[in-house]
């Protein structure tokens, strides 16, 4: 079944946020995961924590799961840290 990563973020260092983006985008490949929506907010209800989003799809949990424990992708986290404050929720 089609899993989802939705990424809740505050940018703190755009420069860095753009090149952790882009390096980000590569590391999904293998894992067949792609991008379906990414950008600012518009709260429909409640308040948001953070004022942006990205949505990730993936074929399973298990794509997901290991995309986000490979090691491309630990790698960019010291930048995505430096980059954002953010929260990785899987669905």
């Amino acid at each position: 079944m089609t899993s989802l990563v939705i990424v809740e973020l505050t940018p703190i260092d755009k420069t860095k946020l753009t090149e952790y983006s882009a390096l980000a985008a590569e590391t999904l490949k293998p894992f067949d995961g792609r991008f379906i929506a990414k950008g600012e907010v518009e709260t429909l209800y409640g308040e948001a924590v953070h004022p942006m989003k990205a949505v990730i799809e993936f074929p399973d949990k298990e794509s997901a799961k290991n995309w986000y424990n490979s090691d491309a992708y630990q790698a960019i986290i010291p930048l995505r840290e430096k980059g954002m404050k953010c929260q990785f929720h899987l669905v």
